[in-house]
């Protein structure tokens, strides 16, 4: 393998560096084109109907945990920062950069957002009117059946990996650097797939006595995202052609910013991964212990 402490370091040092330069301009290439401003304005409409939701149930005395709307705001605001310079921009110059962006949408942004039960407080957001009709649209008998069928974990779970390897294809991806417009459909489906993936473990049908299934899905996450990151890391050619001329601008080897991209995916990404898999066993643990003492008032000692 190419890859060496001093490579990684310049390759990291020069991003940084670039990043400095472009967080002077929001004019600098694909820093906030008109597909940016429209998801930030849906992140935006989002976070609105977020605060008015949390405000009316207060307003009604219905208890929402503190944890939720912590994690909720956390995750908006990681969302917000990958779509704004310069990290946005600098993904359509730097592969590694990409990745970063890619993570944190898929393994802080989602998960977290996800956490903070956005769908039933959003609607508490609506005007009341709106409210009624959303509320009756969502219990719509098919809609109810394909919410349910696409974030039963299985389910959710292979449509989150097929997206990621089908976008990592090189032809995609590519065309992701090359068209501002298929950047932003690759980004809404990298997000979806992960909040319906995170969805599912977190509120699925069978709440938190199914989180002992959700570590076997996170854990099998960990183990295909991980041998699409040692591929990237181990090629020995650049896989994606639309890199080369923003690297060769900017000093950087195209191959050895590949390689970094395909350890973040593989190594640091993995290991937030193993994380959030182990603390879903650590609750599904807790669940049990729970239920066993519901079952058995009687066995427990004083």
């Amino acid at each position: 393998m190419r890859v060496t402490a001093t490579a990684a370091l310049a390759v990291l040092f020069t991003a940084t560096v670039a990043a400095h330069a472009e967080s002077r301009s929001l004019t600098a290439p694909g820093a906030l084109s008109v597909w940016d401003l429209a998801v930030v304005a849906v992140l935006a409409l989002s976070g609105i109907l977020y605060l008015r939701g949390v405000a009316e149930m207060q307003r009604r005395g219905a208890f929402q945990p503190l944890r939720e709307r912590i994690a909720f705001a956390c995750g908006w605001s990681v969302l917000v920062l990958t779509v704004m310079p310069p990290i946005d921009a600098l993904a359509i110059e730097l592969f590694s950069v990409h990745m970063v962006q890619h993570e944190l949408m898929m393994l802080a942004g989602a998960p977290l957002v996800m956490a903070g039960r956005p769908l039933s407080t959003c609607l508490w957001g609506l005007p009341p009117r709106w409210r009624t009709a959303a509320g009756a649209t969502v219990r719509h008998r098919p809609l109810l059946s394909s919410w349910r069928l696409l974030t039963a974990p299985l389910v959710a779970w292979a449509v989150h990996g097929l997206v990621l390897w089908v976008w990592h294809a090189p032809p995609l991806y590519n065309a992701t650097v090359r068209n501002e417009g298929i950047h932003a459909l690759q980004h809404a489906m990298f997000v979806a797939s992960a909040a319906l993936f995170w969805w599912g473990l977190l509120y699925g049908r069978y709440g938190r006595a199914g989180y002992g299934a959700g570590v076997f899905y996170v854990f099998t996450t960990v183990v295909h995202t991980g041998l699409l990151g040692a591929m990237l890391t181990f090629a020995g050619i650049p896989l994606y052609s639309a890199y080369a001329a923003p690297a060769a601008r900017r000093g950087i080897d195209a191959l050895g910013d590949q390689q970094i991209a395909g350890l973040l995916m593989w190594i640091p990404a993995g290991i937030v991964l193993t994380l959030l898999g182990i603390a879903l066993f650590a609750a599904w643990v807790g669940e049990s212990e729970r239920r066993q003492r519901r079952a058995s008032p009687g066995s427990a000692h004083p």
